[in-house]
Formats: C-alpha cells, structure tokens, sequence
C-alpha cells in the first residue's frame, strides 16, 4: 500500500463503447445473403399472400383435396346414413364440409400443422367442429413428452385445451418434420429459399418497369472549358428535374431535353439481366415442386416433364391431392370415431373422381376378369366392405 502512493499513476484507457456482438456480426455477417423470416406468419404473408406461385399451389391443393367426395364405411358395410356423415357434411353454422376441409388442409400446407376442435361431444358425436388457426397454437408437452395441453392465444388472452381426458377436444393433424417432435415441416419453409428468390425477381422487374422498362443510363458533363464536374447548384437542379419529369412509369417514353455539355449514354440489357428472367422462372418451378404441384398445371413455361395436360392433371390428383386427403380424413375419423364409440372409417371415394376415371376402369376390369378371386376377395381389393349376409 505504501508503495501505491508514490507510484505514478498511469494514463487511463480511453473509454470505449461498442457491442458484445458487433465483432460477430461485423465480420461474420459480412457479404450474406439476406433470406426473409422462417417462422409462420412471416412465410404465410411471403408465400402465400405475396406470391402468385405460392398462392395458386396452396388453393390448387386444398380446394381440390377438399371437392374429393368422403365415404364413411367399416368392416361390414358402406352407411348412408350416420351420425359422423351428418357432422361432417354440416361442421358448423358458418361452414360447410368443403369450407372446413379447404382451411384444414390450407392450415396444414401453410404451417406444416392442422387443429380441428370438437364442440360438445360429452354424450356422443360432437355438435360443431372448428378449424383453429396453427400460428396460434402452441403445444404443451409433458413429462413423458405427449403433448398435454395445447394453448391458444389470440390478442392477449389464452385458452387452453386439457388433452388428458378419455376424449380430446383438439385433432392434431401434422406432416412428417425429421427433427422436430411435435410440429410439422410444411412445404412453405421447404420453398423458402425460393420463395425469396421469386420475390425478389418480381421486385426487380417492378424496378425496371419504373424506369421505363430498361436498365436507367449515364449522364456525361463535358464543360466547355474541360470541367468534369457540375456546381452544387447544378447537381441539385439536374437531380430535381429528372425525379419530376424523367423517372417513373408514367413518365416513361418523355424526350429528355439537355443543355449544353450534358450528354445521356442508355445502357442496354447486360447477358446477366437478360438471364434473370430464366432465373425467376426456375425459382417458380422449384415452388411448384415443394408443393408437388406438376408446372404445367400452373402455367410456368419451359416444363416438359408430362406429355400433356391430362397427364399431369392425373398424376397431380395420385402423388398429391389423394395420399394428402387420405391421410387427413383418416385422423379426423379416428378422432371422431372416439367420440362415436364405432370403428368407422372415413375415406375418399375415389371412384368419383373425373381425374382418375381411367385408371380405376382399368383396375375394375382386371379385378372383375380375375376368375380366381371370389367375390369377396374382389371387393376386397377394391376398398369395398363385405356384404350383408341377405345379400
């Protein structure tokens, strides 16, 4: 301590201010590609709402998954008339079954997750069944990792439903997600990267529309005394009169008037720009296949994967519209089913479907010609339930 006091006191370092994370992001973010947000809500306004592509991908899909005619059938036989058939033809006093299966497969395509909610039920099949909105459900695991709750938020208050009952009030309906447990992957975040790209092109080409559709060109001043540079005055006054008379697209195509030593020199289309259009129409097909959605159904030009419009109008109803209808109408009739108390069944009658007609006339004609199969076995292969003992 003594020897603090007659020692001389060393200049102090200059204060100074600066981020905990500004190294990281100063150097390590540097040069990158600015991608828009992956959560829910962002990807909804992006994809679907903001672009064409994904807009039409998600309506094709949905409405025509939700058109599919439903069966409702268990191992004996094929009902007309049934309680869980009068449900689901009327949902609820705002939605009939084409409505509400039009949101759910949109909410499961959007988010990756589907939430119908059972009204009533306490004494047999529900009264109502709602479609719930993904981007406010959060789910609530518990100890052993179920979910044992689910918690829907809507401005500032929460509901929760208790899943821990014989019967649950929510059907959680989601897509295979490889490394998440409880949510879905939608085919919105595998497009993403496109979706951006797509965005960004038609952005681009909104740009070049408003400098009257071609890239903007130099103003060159030659002084007559060999200046190469204008006075601020000059600068100011040139820069007005091109933002009031020469620039956007209701000014496009206007002769533009020089004064002496001022010298315009357009720039033509680079080989670069002339490819950016290639570029968006990739980025389009590439949204169209995250959907499994065949291109030519959409109108992108260039795509010659089908031999004609038929063909890719099948093969869009068998590798998308019916696995996905298929395995939504299963879970919502096991989740019914609970409530009925029955083993029933509730499928799509593919048999009414104009897209498959040929293919199923095919697989009738050789069921019906395979003279080794019984009857019952025939009907069997086709989806059909046995028949009645009187018949």
């Amino acid at each position: 301590m003594v020897f603090n006091m007659f020692r001389r006191a060393e200049p102090a370092a200059p204060e100074k201010k600066a981020s905990a994370s500004g190294k990281v992001v100063a150097w390590h973010g540097a040069g990158r590609v600015a991608w828009s947000p992956r959560d829910t809500v962002s990807l909804t306004k992006a994809g679907f709402a903001g672009n064409p592509v994904g807009f039409r991908s998600v309506k094709l899909i949905a409405e025509a998954a939700a058109a599919l005619p439903l069966v409702l059938q268990d191992r004996e036989r094929r009902y007309d008339v049934h309680p869980v058939l009068d449900l689901v033809r009327r949902p609820n006093a705002a939605q009939g079954r084409a409505e509400l299966f039009e949101a759910l497969f949109g909410q499961l395509l959007l988010s990756g997750n589907g939430y119908l909610e059972a009204v009533g039920g306490d004494s047999g099949v529900p009264l109502e069944l709602h479609v719930l909105r993904s981007d406010r459900m959060s789910l609530i695991p518990g100890a052993d990792g179920w979910p044992v709750a689910y918690d829907y938020a809507v401005g500032g208050r929460k509901h929760r439903f208790d899943m821990t009952g014989a019967l649950p009030p929510l059907c959680h309906i989601k897509s295979f997600h490889p490394q998440d447990d409880h949510y879905g992957l939608s085919p919105m975040q595998a497009a993403a990267t496109a979706l951006d790209v797509h965005n960004a092109a038609s952005r681009w080409s909104k740009a070049l529309l408003d400098n009257a559709a071609r890239p903007s060109g130099a103003i060159i001043y030659r002084g007559a005394d060999g200046q190469a540079s204008l006075t601020e005055e000059q600068y100011a006054r040139l820069q007005d009169e091109m933002l009031s008379y020469h620039q956007g697209a209701a000014n496009a195509g206007r002769p533009m008037l020089l004064e002496g030593g001022l010298d315009w020199k357009p720039m033509g289309f680079s080989p670069s720009d002339m490819e950016f259009q290639k570029t968006k129409e990739a980025a389009a097909r590439e949204i169209a296949v995250a959907f499994g959605v065949p291109p030519m159904l959409l109108g992108i030009p260039g795509d010659a994967t089908y031999a004609n419009y038929q063909e890719a109008n099948r093969a869009f109803y068998r590798l998308t519209v019916v696995p996905l209808a298929t395995r939504v109408a299963a879970a919502v009739s096991d989740f019914l089913a609970r409530f009925a108390g029955e083993a029933v069944e509730l499928r799509p009658d593919l048999d009414q479907v104009p897209a498959l007609a040929a293919e199923r006339d095919g697989q009738w004609r050789r069921v019906s010609e395979a003279t080794f199969l019984t009857d019952a076995e025939k009907r069997a292969l086709l989806g059909l339930p046995k028949l009645a003992e009187e018949e």
